[in-house]
């Protein structure tokens, strides 16, 4: 026997005294695998919406789901009430997708005040529709989610601290897409990261894009910037833009000629003192609209004076074609 025959004698005979395991197929992996965004990573507490329901974080809230989340308290007087203006001013823009592909949370980090009942009463005072759900639960659970979600500040425990302003993350649970956004974002920005990038642009738009249509671009005054980021989650300024909803207070165009300017001016820099003073107009306003506190939006007195100029010159340039037209 050759020296090739010998080798290829001994492999076989080695061949044969090896067990024989069958190859597995290997399987597809699945989205719990794809993306660490998953039941791994998120906690399951439970929580109480504002009808009383229990449910669980992860399991009924996110799981598979396109979210927005933030976190306010009811006794907030700054910035959750702009938050949630502007949220809402997002949920008109979705309509009746918000509850079907899109959902809205926001939880409370005041939970030993903030009972299903208060929150129900808050949802109620902002005209917040399906979809969005508030809720309530233990303090350590509320705080692990803040954690786990990015948006944990140091300090701000029950409402105790002014410096919350960013505290809203959106997010695709199923293809592992988060991104934190600021609660001044512009609504039509925020609902098409919502409705349109966190699925993939899968639901085609309805709206024809035409650069002759387009609208004359031009640099916003600090004024306008201040009352796009600021004032426009609750008022509007003439109502001109299309599509554009009424807000859940006043329309301010022509407040600079309503209101004596000093009382404007201390009504913009501090609403909060003069509600708390009684101040008679200000309670006027308080009653009229639903009992919605103005919030304190901090600003300076440069920022109180150049928002009241861009509000003036908003007045004349939409007030004074009306005026040219009502003459004989």
């Amino acid at each position: 026997m050759t020296g090739s025959w010998r080798v290829l004698l001994v492999l076989s005979l080695f061949a044969a005294s090896v067990p024989f395991w069958p190859v597995q197929p290997q399987q597809a992996p699945t989205n719990e695998a794809a993306t660490p965004w998953g039941a791994d990573y998120f906690p399951n507490p439970p929580l109480l919406t504002q009808d009383g329901e229990k449910v669980r974080f992860f399991d009924d809230l996110v799981k598979d789901k396109v979210v927005a989340i933030n976190f306010i308290f009811t006794g907030c007087s700054d910035s959750c009430p702009v938050e949630t203006a502007r949220l809402r001013q997002v949920q008109k823009i979705l309509g009746d997708r918000v509850g079907k592909d899109i959902f809205l949370y926001s939880i409370s980090i005041d939970p030993y005040n903030d009972t299903p009942a208060t929150l129900k009463r808050y949802a109620e005072k902002f005209a917040i529709g399906p979809g969005w759900t508030l809720l309530t639960g233990e303090p350590d659970d509320i705080e692990q989610l803040r954690r786990s979600l990015g948006l944990y500040i140091e300090g701000l425990e029950n409402g105790r601290s002014k410096d919350h302003n960013l505290s809203l993350i959106i997010g695709n649970q199923a293809t592992g897409r988060w991104m934190k956004a600021s609660p001044f974002e512009s609504p039509y920005i925020l609902a098409d990261r919502l409705g349109n990038s966190l699925h993939n642009w899968k639901q085609a738009s309805a709206m024809a894009n035409d650069y002759a249509q387009a609208p004359e671009v031009r640099s916003p005054s600090s004024g306008e910037q201040i009352f796009r980021t600021r004032c426009s989650s609750c008022h509007t300024l003439g109502n001109t833009e299309p599509g554009m909803q009424q807000g859940i207070g006043p329309d301010l165009l022509g407040v600079t000629r309503q209101r004596d300017a000093s009382w404007l001016s201390r009504w913009l820099k501090a609403p909060d003192q003069m509600l708390a003073q009684k101040d008679p107009l200000a309670m006027l306003l308080y009653e009229q609209y639903n009992r919605l506190a103005m919030p304190n939006l901090r600003l300076g007195d440069a920022e109180v004076s150049a928002l009241m100029a861009y509000m003036e010159e908003e007045t004349t340039r939409l007030q004074t074609p009306l005026a040219d037209t009502a003459k004989p």
